[in-house]
């Protein structure tokens, strides 16, 4: 027969147990706040406020910021996560160029004169190709609409756009002709537009002011020169032109 197990070190084991994944459960939720610059009380409502409707009607890429965000309980709790949100945006922005341009780098210093794309088999193709094919919208792609406030091509593409919303994550729409400091300018475009308040406030879609993003992002799309409206996807961290024709 074997050993019989003393019944207070079992307990005590076990209790041992799950202290431990207690602890772990702690720490791992701590990491994830900090990940997300909150504390444990933010990142407590975040959880909270996802355990009711927004939980159930909001993507599964909808962030703990946007969340609490969208719940703010006052004026200055909604600007001071906008504000958190849009320089997380802005990094996030300026990691994918840098890391555009670490791809040019290398595509040119591993490939060079290596032609990827024939271009005389792509003319071919044209020549014969009747109308542009649709494009497919993946629910992750984001649209970065640079447009200014008077510019009736800009309005009737971003109206087809806007019919679409429901199929891609979201708009980003940047205002070329808009001055620092004329937000009150953005308001007024976007009411005139009968732009739905409920995108802005979920971020569906967010209203911008250019502040030389147009020149930054083209410069690596090759879309430099290019009449207004200029739209571009980002697409899993990448980005790329988006022709009005094809959606």
């Amino acid at each position: 027969m074997g050993q019989a197990r003393d019944p207070a070190a079992f307990k005590s084991s076990i209790e041992q147990s799950v202290e431990t994944s207690a602890t772990k459960r702690v720490d791992s939720k701590t990491l994830r706040a900090e990940l997300w610059g909150l504390d444990a009380s933010e990142w407590q409502r975040y959880q909270s406020l996802m355990q009711g409707i927004r939980g159930s009607v909001s993507p599964a890429t909808l962030s703990p910021i946007e969340v609490l965000g969208i719940h703010a309980r006052n004026d200055d709790e909604r600007r001071r996560y906008a504000e958190q949100w849009a320089v997380m945006m802005r990094d996030d922005a300026e990691r994918i160029l840098a890391f555009q341009r670490a791809y040019d780098d290398a595509q040119q210093r591993l490939f060079a004169g290596g032609l990827l794309i024939d271009s005389h088999a792509l003319a071919a193709v044209r020549v014969n190709q009747v109308e542009p094919a649709k494009w497919a919208w993946r629910p992750d792609d984001r649209v970065l609409f640079f447009a200014d406030t008077h510019c009736p091509t800009c309005d009737a593409v971003l109206e087809r756009l806007v019919s679409q919303i429901t199929q891609f994550a979201g708009i980003d729409v940047y205002l070329v002709d808009v001055a620092d400091g004329d937000e009150d300018d953005i308001r007024k475009w976007a009411a005139s537009k009968q732009i739905d308040p409920l995108w802005v406030s979920e971020q569906k879609m967010t209203l911008n002011i250019d502040a030389g993003a147009l020149g930054e992002v083209t410069a690596y799309t090759g879309q430099q020169g290019q009449q207004l409206p200029v739209l571009v996807v980002r697409r899993e961290g990448q980005l790329a032109p988006l022709p009005a024709l094809h959606f």
